[in-house]
């Protein structure tokens, strides 16, 4: 009994002074892989139609559905290469990435703090990055793209779950409301962001849609 107890004892400390590793829930694993993989074929699918368009400047890409959801008006813009080559090839990089973290998730990885506020600023240079484009496409480009806009959903997702699972965590410093908040409501918040690029969406082309 006694050896027992002294052997509880003297390895505590050990566990208390280690680095701290935390690994993410088998939903939080899910939804990377998921939207991860959305993002992904988003990408994919932007990058073959921007190749066949340098191919032929005629091409017209199957999600050019009408004057305002028009990829094609969008793949031909300034915008569209925003760091000197298509951007949908930064997103196959990008959402390859997710999914891989995600799939270490689900083989119960863990990873330290420094990994997921790195993993957290990447998503947020991402959710970042799509609100520009989201910008440019409805106020400059005058176009929507339907692929684009899954990648967007899917980027908004996961950066709310991650900045959700760090704060929860203790890796992002907030208060005990924010904590209690994003224990319980962390749905409602992407919810709130794309349903208001919708409702932009909506007003921006409101004489299209109710004509």
């Amino acid at each position: 009994m006694s050896k027992t107890t002294v052997k509880d004892v003297s390895t505590e400390p050990d566990r208390a002074d280690g680095p701290r590793t935390v690994g993410g829930s088998r939903a939080l694993a899910l939804m990377l892989v998921i939207t991860g993989a959305a993002g992904l074929l988003a990408a994919w699918v932007i990058t073959i139609d921007k190749f066949k368009l340098l191919e032929n400047p005629n091409f017209v890409p199957g999600c050019s559905l009408n004057p305002v959801v028009s990829c094609g008006n969008i793949m031909k813009s300034e915008q569209a290469s925003a760091f000197g080559f298509p951007n949908p090839m930064l997103g196959l990089v990008a959402y390859g990435i997710v999914i891989c973290v995600g799939v270490s998730l689900l083989a119960r990885a863990t990873f330290p703090r420094w990994y997921w506020l790195t993993f957290n600023a990447g998503t947020l240079f991402g959710v970042g990055f799509c609100t520009w484009l989201q910008f440019q496409s409805l106020y400059r480009i005058n176009s929507l793209c339907l692929w684009c806009s899954l990648a967007w959903v899917a980027t908004i997702i996961m950066f709310w779950y991650v900045t959700s699972s760090n704060v929860r965590n203790g890796f992002l410093p907030a208060p005990r409301w924010a904590r209690s908040f994003f224990g319980e409501f962390t749905w409602v918040l992407p919810v709130v962001h794309i349903g208001i690029i919708g409702m932009l969406i909506l007003t921006r082309w409101w004489d299209f849609w109710t004509s």
